[in-house]
């Protein structure tokens, strides 16, 4: 009897990557280079996290506290930050590998899906050894509305032509979590990139 065909969907930072905390040390440091600003780390963890740059930006200016005409300079700053701290911090990872890999030996897709832009979201994945496994990455320039709205998450259950029932998304935040659950898909939630191994999702393939 021929396995059934499933899709895995896995979100990237905070369950492929340990990158949570990357991202916000990149903007924090941009953001007190140029108006001697911090987002602390609770204020992260409830707001901020696993939303896009622009999306971060534009809530502190809703707030007052950055004019919108420093949101291109913040964010060039931010981005250039990152790449240079996942140059520094980001390492091959065998048990993802490992995980991946095995999901494809079963012959069920797998893609990943993350609010971060491309350039980021890619050398985080060449470096942790993985890019060259999915089937299809989609970033937060590939849809009109990020996360929380499931619109990636939607647009690969139409893409691989598969029923929801047999589509698993991994996701750690609050914002991705949602996008999850919206999307009608079975969602395996996790607290960080630690717990993600096959362990985490033998029991579905």
């Amino acid at each position: 009897m021929t396995k059934e065909k499933k899709l895995f969907i896995f979100d990237l930072d905070g369950v492929l990557v340990d990158a949570c905390e990357w991202h916000k040390d990149a903007l924090n440091e941009a953001l007190e280079e140029v108006c001697n600003y911090s987002i602390s780390h609770e204020e992260h963890i409830r707001t901020f996290n696993g939303i896009p740059t622009r999306e971060k930006l534009n809530i502190l200016s809703d707030r007052g506290i950055l004019s919108k005409d420093l949101h291109r300079e913040i964010n060039k700053i931010k981005q250039n930050k990152t790449i240079a701290i996942i140059n520094k911090k980001a390492i091959h990872r065998p048990e993802k590998i490992n995980l991946i890999q095995t999901i494809k030996e079963h012959n069920h897709g797998v893609c990943c899906y993350t609010n971060s832009i491309r350039k980021t979201a890619t050398l985080m994945l060449e470096k942790t050894g993985i890019y060259n496994l999915f089937d299809n990455i989609i970033t937060n320039e590939d849809v009109e509305e990020s996360k929380p709205n499931p619109e990636g998450y939607i647009n690969l259950i139409k893409l691989f032509d598969i029923e929801k029932k047999k589509c698993y998304i991994i996701e750690d935040s609050p914002k991705g979590k949602k996008a999850a659950y919206a999307s009608g898909a079975n969602v395996i939630e996790v607290s960080d990139a630690n717990e993600v191994n096959l362990d985490l999702i033998k029991e579905f393939l």
